[in-house]
C-alpha cells in the first residue's frame, strides 16, 4: 500500500496529524484480535496512513482489568519517546469514527532484502556469531530447530524498552524494520502490569550486563518517572498508580542488577504462537 501524497507542513507534527486530523476508515485488519482500522488522516494540508483501534472494539482481558489497551499503547509510546530511541511509532489518544481509540502512524516497511532478517530458524545446538539463541522449536515429527534473533544493537534497546514497561507480548510480527535502517516495534495493549508479565522472544540477552547506554536512559527514565515529573505526570491518565510504581521498581531494579532480566519461571516466557 502506497502513501498518499504528502505536502510537507512545518507547523504540523505528526502528533498533531494523528490527534486533530480527519480519519477515514480505508479497511479492517482480519487476522489482529481486536479491532484494528487502517485508516487515512488529513491535518492543514498534510496526510498519511494510520492504525485506528477503537476501545468499543476491545476484548476485555481478566489479567488487565484496568484501563484500556489503547490508553496502554500510548503509555508504551510515551516511555520510548522519554528513551530517546524512538522505537515506538507515534501514537496518540482520540475520539475516531467508532468513539475513543489509539491511533498510530502506519509504518511501510521497504521491500525485502536479503540479510533483513532479525528471526531464524537454524539447525545445530548453538547460533551461529551475530545471532542469540531463543528456545528450540518443533518444526516436524521427531525434529526441532534453534529459534534465534539478531544481535542487533535495536533489539537489544527493545528489550531493554519491553522490560521497563512489562510487555507480555513481544512476537516477531510486533518487528517493523523500516527505511534507514530505523526499526519500530507495535502492539503494546499488554504492558504495565504490576505483576511480572514479561514475555518476549528477546531473551537473547537476559543475565547479560547491560550496555553504557541502556544504563544512562534507565537513569534517565528514573528521573522521568518521579512523582511530578512530566512523564510520571502524562502516565497518570494512561495507567494506574499502582502500575507506575511497579515500572518505577523495574526501572530501579535493572539499575541494581546491571543485567538484562531473566524469565522468572513464573509466567510462560515465550509468547504463542511467536511470530
Amino acid at each position: 500500500m502506497s502513501a498518499p501524497e504528502r505536502i510537507p507542513s512545518r507547523s504540523v507534527t505528526t502528533a498533531d496529524l494523528l490527534a486533530r486530523g480527519e480519519l477515514k476508515v480505508r479497511g479492517r485488519i482480519r487476522e489482529a484480535s481486536n479491532a484494528v482500522l487502517y485508516c487515512s488522516v488529513s491535518y492543514e494540508g498534510r496526510e498519511a496512513f494510520c492504525v485506528y483501534k477503537p476501545v468499543a472494539g476491545e476484548r476485555p482481558l481478566w489479567d488487565f482489568p484496568d484501563g484500556t489497551l489503547a490508553q496502554r499503547e500510548v503509555a508504551a509510546y510515551e516511555v520510548s519517546e522519554a528513551t530517546g530511541w524512538g522505537l515506538v511509532p507515534t501514537t496518540v489518544l482520540r475520539d475516531g469514527p467508532y468513539g475513543e481509540g489509539m491511533c498510530q502512524l502506519w509504518i511501510e516497511a521497504p521491500a525485502a532484502q536479503d540479510g533483513d532478517g532479525l528471526l531464524a530458524l537454524v539447525e545445530g545446538e548453538e547460533p551461529a556469531e551475530g545471532w542469540k539463541a531463543i528456545v528450540f522449536a518443533e518444526v516436524g515429527e521427531g525434529e526441532r530447530a534453534l529459534l534465534v534473533h539478531a544481535d542487533d544493537t535495536r533489539l537489544r534497546r527493545l528489550a531493554v524498552l519491553d522490560a521497563v514497561i512489562n510487555n507480555a507480548d513481544r512476537k516477531g510480527g510486533h518487528l517493523l524494520p523500516a527505511g534507514e535502517g530505523r526499526l519500530y516495534a507495535i502492539d503494546h495493549g499488554v504492558t504495565f502490569n504490576a505483576e511480572n508479565k514479561l514475555r518476549t522472544l528477546l531473551w537473547g540477552w537476559a543475565g547479560e550486563p547491560l550496555t553504557a547506554e541502556a544504563l544512562e536512559v534507565l537513569a534517565s527514565l528514573r528521573d522521568a518517572l518521579a512523582p511530578g515529573a512530566p512523564l510520571a505526570t502524562r502516565l497518570a491518565q494512561l495507567v494506574t498508580a499502582v502500575e507506575i510504581d511497579a515500572t518505577r521498581a523495574r526501572v530501579e531494579a535493572m539499575l541494581a542488577s546491571g543485567k538484562h532480566p531473566e524469565p522468572s519461571g513464573e509466567w510462560p516466557a515465550i509468547p504463542w504462537p511467536p511470530v
